[in-house]
């Protein structure tokens, strides 16, 4: 076990129960062979790190190939946000720090603006 690693990971047979539990969920959608991916990495699991109460996912869409195509996942990174088990933010590409911390506090203080 990764004890280093805050984020979990996520496939299909766990992804409901995950998002039932869960008030607030954000999953990372990647790839082993996506550059962009092993940049963001860092970024996520430091999030990860910094609010332990959102359960922080990551989907390789290598292997988690159904779920990623349940949510049609065309490009790695993609980030998706749940909010009480709804899908409320989500978007391709590196999501820079400091937009990624302004998205997790926006999920915190239930704003919906």
């Amino acid at each position: 076990m990764n004890h280093s690693s805050k984020s979990h990971d996520v496939n299909l047979d766990v992804f409901e129960t995950i998002i039932d539990q869960h008030p607030i969920v954000i999953l990372d959608f990647w790839a082993e062979w996506c550059a962009p991916c092993k940049v963001f990495a860092p970024i996520f699991e430091s999030l990860a790190e910094t609010f332990p109460d959102i359960y922080f996912g990551k989907v390789n869409t290598e292997v988690a190939t159904d779920l990623a195509e349940a949510f049609q996942i065309r490009s790695v990174p993609t980030i998706m946000a749940f909010k009480n088990g709804e899908l409320v933010f989500e978007q391709a590409g590196i999501l820079p720090a400091e937009h990624f911390e302004k998205l997790i506090h926006h999920l915190s203080n239930g704003r919906s603006d």
